[in-house]
């Protein structure tokens, strides 16, 4: 029997001895390996934590002990040690989500994973034991390198010094990285702190070896501990934390159990806020992934488990078709920069980064540094372009409300992995963009539906200068082209009906207007085929730029007898909504029936199933048509 088989609880790893702990690491790194190659998930950095994760569970008693992951794609471990080994269904529809869920078990507290947010929650939960009076609970806050490059990890970190009777412990988890090497004057900081372990068993020698010596002794160890910032100045260099008043213990092997163990504890008994400094290697033990030096298989498909390859090579999706038009548009515009938060890779940059390095910047994990820094630039004489997933714009509202759009910057913001992802879970999906920014002024948005229209959306965004726009788009492979068979006034038709013309008495029937929003555009057509078959006239439109709401798409709707729009962000407050009081502003009578995604948190799931349970399939659309048309 293996060792993992008989873990159900942190109490079972707890009763482990140090060799079998050490036994139940390797073993949890091959099943991590097996598991994650069959159904997809974030591989390398929960290989970097197996040691860790084992040592938390060991020093601290979950769930009275509350344990808070920051980006929980690092938690894989964590389900293991409770209890949850039914790795199958990984991210699946009724399986087990990426991310730590509160549905899933009471050792889960923080289900966003969204970055730079585990101290925050740490300290409001070690307040709240405080006033309740729970002194002897205690809070361990996981925080990886990458995520303290985010400005809301040093304000919980200002607040967090402030008190000295929360039993709060900040781990570290430096292992260089977020999705790829950690950017910024911190990441230098950590990286001297990793060369330099010399501070704290020198201060234990000091300690053993003085007071051995009497009085005399003792009163030099109190000197030397006097010393002490001076010293860690010489020897390690942590002062950044301790300037702000918050005992500092490393750095420390995060591979070695014991060694973090030892530093765990030591910071569990000292009894007010701690930082203890992990060295981690994401990818650890996996050599694929320790091969692969652009981000250590931070997220995979389906894989080969032996060669780390793909079961299936991926076709060519949105953002290979944007990483390679923005090179195309970086050749004819020298002001054009690039701007990511710590994601060059995943949105796409890396071939812009490579073909002009220095008008590529890397801000870390700090969204809303990204939007005002590209203001500035914007105000300098440049056209940034910012590239972002669409879920972690909503970070930086305030920042493309008051510092880009009231001040008329022409910056571009690119959201990737734009409307349903699916997998990742709620707080992935790129659902808010549309409903969010529809109320910022001057703001245009554009959201194309296939490969040609995105290529000339960005372009044409690159080309305002006065006025905040916005290029939006699935994750995935491009779907088929969808040539535009006519077109008014800007806005494309996909589809007019047979006779249209009137030569055949077509306008005697039902004219329906279907708006397929960027890559709901396959949907509508789709849907607009079985309507004809119902006799209805059915006009196909597909405006590339949604916002501000096209005059031409208002004017069409007055020329229906309905209109039905189908996009993939919220639809209260979408682009449907919108189109509804713009023709209602018109005096145009026509009614507007808005399809889109409930204000809701929608569970990890594929997205196709994700569409097919929020009625957002051509079949859908075409018994909602008929739906409106008979209550008319």
């Amino acid at each position: 029997m293996s060792l993992l088989s008989t873990i159900t609880s942190p109490e079972d790893v707890q009763r482990l001895t140090p060799a079998q702990a050490r036994d139940l690491a390797v073993e949890i790194r091959a099943f991590l390996v097996d598991s994650v190659s069959r159904t997809g998930g974030h591989l390398g950095p929960n290989l970097g934590v197996v040691e860790l994760t084992l040592a938390l569970h060991r020093v601290f008693a979950s769930p009275t002990d509350t344990l808070v992951f920051d980006t929980g794609h690092q938690s894989y471990v964590h389900k293991l040690l409770t209890g949850r080994q039914d790795f199958s269904a990984l991210r699946k529809k009724g399986g087990l989500s990426g991310y730590p869920s509160r549905a899933e078990s009471e050792h889960d507290v923080v289900e966003n994973s969204h970055a730079s947010t585990a101290l925050s929650w740490g300290d409001g939960i070690a307040k709240a034991n405080v006033v309740r009076g729970l002194t002897d609970r205690h809070v361990v806050a996981l925080i990886g390198d990458g995520a303290l490059t985010g400005g809301m990890a040093w304000e919980a970190l200002n607040n967090i010094a402030e008190s000295q009777d929360r039993r709060l412990v900040v781990v570290v988890n430096d292992n260089g990285r977020s999705y790829s090497p950690t950017i910024g004057g911190l990441a230098h900081h950590l990286s001297t702190l990793r060369t330099t372990r010399g501070y704290e068993s020198f201060l234990e020698w000091g300690k053993r070896t003085l007071t051995r010596s009497g009085a005399p002794g003792r009163f030099a160890y109190e000197w030397l501990h006097g010393l002490k910032k001076g010293l860690k100045d010489v020897v390690a260099p942590q002062g950044m934390f301790e300037d702000l008043g918050i005992k500092y213990i490393g750095p420390v092997d995060g591979h070695d159990i014991e060694a973090m163990e030892h530093a765990l504890r030591r910071a569990k008994a000292y009894g007010a806020p701690v930082i203890v400094h992990a060295i981690t290697e994401k990818g650890r033990g996996y050599t694929p992934a320790e091969q692969d030096v652009a981000d250590r298989f931070h997220a995979v498909g389906k894989i080969h488990p032996e060669t780390g390859l793909p079961v299936a090579p991926s076709r060519f999706g949105w953002t290979s078709v944007f990483a390679d038009e923005i090179v195309r548009i970086g050749r004819r515009r020298p002001d054009v920069v690039a701007i990511t938060a710590a994601m060059l890779e995943p949105v796409g940059l890396k071939p812009f980064a490579q073909a002009f390095p220095e008008r590529t910047f890397d801000v870390g994990i700090a969204e809303q540094h990204a939007a005002t820094s590209a203001a500035g630039m914007a105000f300098a004489g440049l056209h940034p372009v910012v590239a972002v997933y669409a879920t972690f714009l909503n970070r930086a509202f305030d920042q493309v409300l008051m510092d880009v759009a009231l001040h008329r910057a022409g910056v571009t913001f690119v959201l990737d992995r734009a409307g349903i992802t699916g997998d990742d879970g709620a707080s992935h999906n790129g659902m808010w963009d549309m409903a969010m920014l529809r109320i910022v002024p001057g703001l245009r948005l554009a959201a194309p539906r296939d490969e040609e229209t995105m290529r000339a959306a960005l372009r044409e965004a690159v080309d305002v200068d006065d006025a905040p726009t916005v290029v939006r788009y699935p994750k995935g492979a491009l779907g088929d082209a969808l040539p535009a068979v006519d077109e008014v006034d800007g806005v494309d038709l996909l589809a007019v009906p047979a006779g249209a013309d009137g030569t055949d008495g077509a306008t005697e029937r039902r004219r329906v207007l279907l708006v397929g929003v960027g890559s709901m555009a396959s949907v509508a057509l789709g849907a607009a085929e079985s309507l004809t078959a119902h006799g209805l006239d059915v006009t196909v439109a597909s405006p590339t730029w949604v916002l501000p709401v096209p005059s031409a798409l208002v004017k069409l709707a007055g020329e229906h007898d309905l209109v039905v729009t189908v996009e993939d962000g919220v639809v209260d407050g979408g682009v449907g909504a919108m189109l509804g009081q713009r023709a209602v502003g018109a005096g145009v009578r026509t009614p507007v029936h808005a399809i889109g995604l409930p204000v809701a948190f929608l569970d990890h799931a594929s997205r196709d199933q994700v569409a097919a349970e929020r009625r957002l399939t051509s079949a859908d659309v075409t018994r909602d048509v008929l739906d409106a048309l008979a209550a008319l």
